[in-house]
């Protein structure tokens, strides 16, 4: 039997702050707000591809309390622990294993890896985790996490790399710039639902009139 409303609203509580403690000290563009604009956006698509918001919410709120770059590069303690956190809380098995199979399958893995979702709910969360890497928000959070991994700003000398695998784009060591290119201008294109695509176009433009700006000012023409 699937939770009332009010069993809903105390999950969707205490996940919350569960989330806010987990992420309080993140310096690297992971951190609750990001979570917090995750949400709104999903919310928002969710509603408009008329998705299981509480799925969607439950999904966005947990996506990230064990990135996979913050633990060697494996895919497996997000979902795992999303779900060990769900089940302390009574969730029904199904939605557990929605949830968890949407955070297992949310995250960009290389140029050339297919990240395909297998509900609506997992397209819509994906959109909104994408979204939130483009634009003016994407740009802040691409240096924050440059900084955070003491990566280069820009080497010119260093071309971008069109990762053909997850584990080469997992095991390459880039330049912030170069993260433009290998990821944020692609994901444009790679957003599943008409309404996130909707909201990526202006986000990818914006970003591009960015890195135009940024070349002229590195070449010193501007």
């Amino acid at each position: 039997m699937s939770a009332g409303v009010s069993d809903r609203a105390f999950v969707l509580q205490q996940t919350e702050a569960h989330v806010r403690e987990l992420l309080s000290d993140d310096a690297s563009g992971h951190d609750w707000w990001h979570i917090d604009r995750v949400r709104q956006l999903a919310l928002h698509i969710g509603r408009s591809e008329q998705a299981d918001l509480y799925v969607v919410e439950l999904a966005a709120l947990l996506h990230d309390i064990a990135d996979w770059k913050f633990h060697d590069g494996d895919i497996s303690v997000g979902p795992r622990r999303s779900a060990e956190w769900l089940a302390s809380l009574g969730v029904e098995q199904a939605t557990i294993d929605h949830v968890a199979d949407i955070i297992a399958n949310v995250s960009y893995k290389g140029a050339g890896v297919a990240t395909p979702t297998s509900t609506l709910e997992g397209a819509v969360v994906q959109d909104a985790d994408r979204l939130d890497a483009l634009g003016a928000i994407g740009i802040a959070r691409t240096f924050a996490y440059g900084g955070h991994a003491g990566q280069p700003m820009h080497d010119p000398t260093l071309p971008p790399q069109p990762h053909d695998s997850f584990d080469a784009y997992k095991n390459t060591k880039g330049t912030t710039i170069n993260h433009f290119y290998e990821k944020l201008l692609l994901l444009k294109d790679r957003l599943q639902t008409p309404t996130g695509r909707k909201l990526a176009a202006e986000r990818h433009a914006f970003m591009q009139q960015f890195l135009d700006r940024f070349h002229l000012e590195w070449r010193g023409e501007a």
